[in-house]
């Protein structure tokens, strides 16, 4: 069936996006208009159903050839936020066909939240995706396995003065884990999810004060359950290590 366009018209110029003026390389023209796009179209600029404005337009209001504004266009396409409408021109997508696991979509995304909605599913998505391969790991691990993951968290231990050297610990056990479970797909994501939201400072948010320790007493329960064979414990303490973390540092709205 032929998609009917917006009954809005194109605007010929989107508001809050000025020309290149400081040229960059060639090759990171592109990343920038489609960085300044995905935020327009992120922030609601642009809404679900409005029309890019034609090439023309959008090479002046950008400052740079038509090559570069189509090639923009096919990185957006292919995020999920526009749609090519044949013989109407191209279309703002709904949210809902947006690629969310796409670096840029999500950063975009989490910069622009001040309720701070997306970094809540964020970290309740990863928590089901580690706390599932948590409970894989513990029943698939062997006892060189929890050795090494003994091993790691006696570092943390070690470490409770030195904030760099505990996380860095940590970030590895959350690995171990990962590799032990065996799940191709689950980690990808994980870390994927991961890797942007620790580019954001609302992420890290406050750090209280016995964040550290109340993370070392997580981290011995998921391993003695591992060594007593408990998954279901595993993957239950794994949940609630990462959310209660999140909780714990979120900041109050507005700040």
């Amino acid at each position: 069936m032929k998609e009917e366009p917006s009954d809005r018209p194109a605007s010929p110029v989107i508001p809050g996006i000025p020309s290149i003026a400081v040229r960059p390389p060639a090759a990171r023209l592109g990343v920038i208009v489609v960085q300044q796009l995905t935020d327009a179209i992120v922030t609601g600029t642009l809404r679900p159903g409005d029309l890019l404005p034609p090439e023309p337009q959008l090479t002046s209001q950008f400052g740079v050839s038509r090559t570069v504004i189509r090639e923009s266009v096919k990185r957006l396409e292919e995020k999920g936020l526009v749609t090519v409408v044949q013989g109407f021109g191209t279309r703002v997508t709904e949210p809902t066909r947006w690629n969310l696991l796409d670096p840029v979509v999500l950063s975009a995304m989490i910069e622009h939240d001040d309720a701070l909605g997306i970094l809540d599913e964020l970290s309740k998505v990863r928590a089901v995706l580690e706390s599932e391969m948590t409970g894989e790991a513990a029943e698939k691990a062997t006892s060189a396995d929890r050795e090494n993951l003994r091993a790691i968290v006696g570092e943390m231990r070690a470490a409770l003065d030195d904030h760099d050297t505990f996380i860095e610990a940590d970030r590895r056990f959350h690995a171990l884990l990962m590799d032990v479970s065996q799940n191709r797909l689950a980690p990808s994501i994980a870390r994927t999810l991961l890797q942007r939201a620790s580019e954001s400072s609302r992420f890290h948010g406050r750090d209280p004060d016995d964040s550290l320790v109340r993370s070392l007493a997580f981290h011995e329960g998921i391993l003695g359950a591992m060594a007593a064979g408990d998954a279901a414990l595993a993957k239950r303490l794994m949940f609630d290590h990462i959310q209660g973390s999140w909780e714990a540092r979120r900041l109050p709205l507005g700040l």
